[in-house]
């Protein structure tokens, strides 16, 4: 017993020493310090919708934005995700890190220093394996930037490379470049004596193991390194390029994938770019990481690069958050051209609004801008660019000439683009321009778009059927999968457990099965009155003992007092004995009634600290409102609404006696098919018969509370 104590206490040290190790007080300044807004709008482009602020989800790919934050309350709600929380949740579930990670991003966006003990260079950053991760590539773009501009070998090669092609030194600094040695195993083994592990380096693709002996090399020797960042600013990847002419020798090289990096979410320069992006509304879209550098150092910083990649969804999500309007910059070759086309129909199919801008043949947009000043280089790519269907016409027209079979797949390639733009009235509008520029009859092009929206329609519901199919076992509700009967029941009746769930509903009073609201959601409006009005004072009559017999004279009057209405609405569920069958309902609910037993009331912060997701993710769900009434309607239209805090006592009656009769209708269906069972004794039929009596009755009068009349069948 004494090994096993002295096992637990060695395990609860390495939790202590591992787990947290913030400071109390660096903690809250953190969070006194962080403006919500301002930290989610670096991710996310937020506008002004009333005293909060709306964009489109980080989390899905929608088109109507559903994201909300509230800074009053200290929290956002994503509606299309259902995820909500504090800004510490945001992070964490944007970014995929642990609560002490979170706090530091916020702690490096503010400048505010962590004082934590010495760790391991493993623990720096890092408590979970993708902080790892995040760790070891840290400090492998240090020190390959250290290697470029401070050792002979990385001045020689990698940095006369740079200034042969006119990159100046501030660029290079400013992209953080660096220089992997040509020796096989110099960074690995720098990395190890820096105290880095094998599984690490190679799980960050910086190390490879050969398949002989195992033994690790470097997998970038002798390349210039493009440290690539995510919105953040934190290095997340790498792309190399090699310095030799061999044609066998892959001439860029990108991190694997991992936990740390996906390049199919990773735009090269996007944390350089984003608040010019957001200053102009506008992104351009180039191909390599030299395009980027090389138009930051003619002046455009609005620029990202698809790293050398075909472009992709979660690229082109990433500029949408900040932007609707794209420039692709196409290299001046044909070939270029055309694959860069092929780009162009999924940023439409993304609702983006795109234009393109075309080089001198021979020219990409780095070896453009050398040849031309900055001024002229900013005039060209501004003033040049044309919309995309007049670009894709007139480049395919070249090809096609007179030719009817090619000038047939001309039309049917447009027709296709066209398809993939998700706005209707933009799509009557490019039907137009492109039937005049092509000399087509409108209604021609308008009835072929219509096919192939239609074989587009056809092809989704095709797979949406497969989906359904697929997962025929059961749907996901809110708080899970359940099975196709619907949600678990609620508690059933005893003696009734066995009873069948078949029932008529034709028998049950008022409404049937079929149209109640789900119990979840009266449950949610009893807690979202909890919350929002719970520290507002309300007028309840109390009882008082008399004292004498003359004290009857003051029988009529009526003797009040002010509760805050928490205190109102958790009497009056214990008083009805209601019960909340949600955890998340049940945990809010809970700290609300102890709290009230110190005489405090909870702060909305406190449901979000320390707290489990699904906690969170409710609170934000009812504290947030997506929809509010406008100020204009008193102020300027003077029309004066009922407004629900001048009517709490009648909202929480009208609450609690939905939940009520929510509960006596599923005890009447349990009675009913208790009654449908085979070898009912006649006792058991008239016990039975009373119950429903009773139950039906209880049903007519909440019913009549609600200013429901239940008709006779």
């Amino acid at each position: 017993m004494s090994k096993l104590n002295a096992i637990l206490k060695r395990i609860n040290k390495l939790r202590i020493n591992f787990a947290f190790v913030i400071p109390k007080e660096t903690v809250e300044l953190i969070h006194q310090t962080a403006v919500i807004e301002d930290v989610i709008g670096d991710y996310v482009e937020l506008k002004k919708n009333g005293s909060n602020y709306r964009g489109l989800s980080p989390f899905t790919n929608e088109k109507t934005p559903s994201f909300y934050v509230v800074p009053s309350k200290g929290i956002f709600k994503c509606f299309s995700s259902g995820k909500g929380g504090s800004l510490a949740t945001f992070l964490m579930e944007h970014e995929k890190v642990s609560y002490p990670e979170a706090l530091r991003i916020m702690a490096r966006r503010y400048n505010i220093e962590i004082q934590e003990r010495e760790q391991t260079p493993e623990e720096l950053a890092a408590v979970t394996e993708k902080e790892s991760l995040a760790a070891v590539t840290s400090w492998a773009q240090k020190w390959l930037t250290d290697q470029l501009q401070n050792t002979p070998e990385g001045k020689a090669i990698g940095l006369s490379y740079f200034k042969n092609r006119g990159f100046r030194n501030d660029i290079l600094e400013k992209f953080l470049i660096g220089f992997c040695p040509e020796g096989w195993e110099v960074m690995t083994n720098a990395a190890l004596d820096a105290g880095y592990t094998k599984e690490r380096l190679i799980a960050t693709g910086l190390s490879k193991a050969k398949q002989s002996d195992g033994k690790l090399f470097d997998f970038f020797h002798g390349r210039v390194m493009f440290p690539i960042r995510d919105v953040t600013g934190k290095v997340i990847g790498f792309g190399g390029r090699t310095l030799k002419t061999e044609k066998k020798i892959a001439k860029y090289f990108n991190s694997s994938d991992s936990l740390l990096y996906d390049k199919s979410n990773a735009l090269y320069g996007v944390y350089l770019a984003k608040p010019h992006i957001l200053k102009e509304d506008m992104c351009f879209l180039v191909e390599g990481y030299t395009d980027v550098m090389a138009m930051h150092q003619s002046g455009v910083e609005n620029v990202v690069s698809s790293s050398g990649t075909a472009l992709t969804k979660g690229q082109i999500h990433i500029i949408r958050r900040i932007t609707k309007n794209v420039t692709v910059l196409f290299d001046g070759d044909r070939a270029g051209m055309a694959a860069a086309l092929r780009g162009i129909d999924i940023l439409l199919k993304e609702g983006m609004n795109v234009k393109v801008v075309t080089f001198p043949d021979g020219d990409d947009p780095d070896s453009y801008s050398k040849k031309v000043s900055s001024e002229e280089f900013q005039k060209y790519i501004r003033e040049d660019a044309l919309d995309f269907l007049a670009f894709k016409s007139d480049f395919l027209s070249t090809d096609a000439g007179d030719d009817p079979l090619k000038r047939a797949e001309l039309i049917h390639s447009i027709v296709e683009t066209i398809a993939c733009v998700p706005d209707a009235i933009q799509r009557s509008v490019y039907v137009q321009t492109t039937a005049a520029r092509l000399k087509l009859p409108e209604e021609l092009l308008q009835g072929e778009v219509a096919k192939e929206l239609q074989k587009r329609l056809k092809l989704e519901a095709r797979k949406t059927s497969f989906k359904s199919k697929s997962s025929s076992e059961g749907y996901r509700g809110s708080e899970g999968y359940y099975e196709q009967t619907g949600p678990p029941p609620s508690a059933p009746l005893p003696g009734f457990e066995n009873v069948p769930t078949e029932i008529s509903e034709d028998l049950a009073p008022g409404i049937p099965a079929r149209n109640r609201t789900d119990r979840d959601i009266l449950e949610d409006n009893l807690i979202r009155l909890l919350m929002e009005h719970g520290e507002e004072m309300v007028s309840v009559e109390i009882e008082i003992e008399m004292g004498s017999e003359g004290d009857t004279d003051n029988d009529d009057e009526g003797v009040f007092t002010e509760v805050p209405f928490a205190e109102l609405l958790v009497h009056r569920i214990e008083t009805y004995s209601l019960a909340l069958e949600s955890e998340s309902s049940n945990f809010i609910f809970e700290k609300y009634k102890k709290s009230l037993d110190e005489y405090v009331l909870p702060s909305t912060d406190s449901f979000f600290e320390e707290t489990t997701p699904e906690v969170q993710s409710r609170a934000a769900n009812l504290l947030v409102n997506k929809y509010s009434l406008s100020e204009n309607w008193e102020h300027k239209h003077e029309i004066f609404v009922i407004r629900e805090a001048d009517i709490l006592e009648k909202a929480l009656s009208s609450a609690t006696t939905r939940l009520m009769l929510f509960d006596v209708q599923k005890n009447i269906d349990t009675v009913i098919r208790a009654l449908a069972r085979k070898g009912v004794t006649d006792e058991e039929v008239t016990r039975l018969l009373r119950e429903k009596i009773n139950l039906d009755r209880m049903a007519v009068d909440l019913n009549a509370s609600l200013g429901v009349v239940i008709l006779p069948k």
